[in-house]
């Protein structure tokens, strides 16, 4: 398989960083009002657990993530070949204690995703792919399972998930727009994408102004390599390495069958 060292190491790395926080997670004393944009030390720890490991498997790549730790401003941040992290996704949720966080690490090859990591410590969910060879999950002890995405057709048959409201109940003009049948709410990007890619929800939208690419980047190959298709709220492609790392375009990712459908509500919002 094309991509075996790379995903190896990726895959590695995940469980290093996941063994790191479900330690300190035990102990982690819950902050119920948690800020969105909260940041703990063990998002930085777990950062340096990934990035230290593949910077000496891979000592020549290039490497993007979230957190200012020492790893990655010794780093180069840019190359053919990018290492994008997200220590701790969804860190509102480690810092909740609701399980709905997830560690996302994928590679660019040339801008183009090439190998995507979502592992969910809370839930023992491993969701991965690597480009060209398929989506796969792994519970618990069990073994790999390919993932597809669903067949819905029609956005009034479909379940979106997204981000947790600031008011339950509520619903966005854009949701109010796209009017899905059910609506599964989580904090965690990395979560959601795998929901799709897995098939336990049909979409994702994401209308945020301005997320980065460690959001979403390890999630988009899992969707497509589930026979999905990810690109911005408007249908234009996903764009990775710009200054920054911003991503302003908003997100949709979904099993393709309803993505045009979907496209077009948005933009009628």
């Amino acid at each position: 398989m094309p991509h075996d060292s790379d995903l190896e190491a990726a895959l590695e790395a995940a469980h290093r960083a996941g063994g790191l926080i479900l330690a300190a997670y035990e102990s982690f004393v819950a902050i119920p009002d948690a800020r969105a944009d909260i940041t703990t030390e063990v998002d930085r720890q777990s950062q340096e657990t990934i990035l230290q490991y593949l910077s000496q498997r891979f000592p020549t790549d290039a490497l993007c993530a979230e957190e200012a730790t020492p790893t990655l401003a010794a780093a180069v941040h840019s190359g053919s070949r990018m290492w994008v992290v997200d220590p701790i996704d969804g860190t509102r949720g480690f810092a909740q204690k609701n399980g709905e966080y997830s560690v996302m690490i994928a590679l660019l090859i040339e801008g183009r995703p090439a190998v995507g990591v979502v592992l969910e410590p809370a839930s023992h969910r491993l969701t991965y792919a690597v480009r060209g060879s398929g989506c796969w999950r792994r519970d618990g002890d069990a073994g790999p399972t390919a993932c597809r995405v669903t067949t819905t057709r029609e956005l009034n048959e479909a379940t979106l998930t997204q981000s947790r409201s600031r008011k339950a109940g509520e619903r966005s003009p854009l949701v109010q727009a796209l009017q899905p049948k059910l609506i599964r709410e989580t904090y965690s990007a990395g979560i959601k994408l795998a929901l799709v890619a897995r098939g336990d929800a049909d979409y994702y939208v994401n209308s945020y102004e301005a997320f980065h690419d460690w959001d979403i980047c390890a999630g988009q190959i899992l969707v497509e390599e589930a026979g999905g298709v990810v690109t911005g709220l408007g249908g234009e492609p996903i764009v990775y390495g710009t200054p920054g790392a911003w991503q302003r375009r908003g997100l949709l990712g979904s099993n393709g069958l309803l993505h045009s459908a979907a496209v077009e509500r948005c933009r009628l919002r």
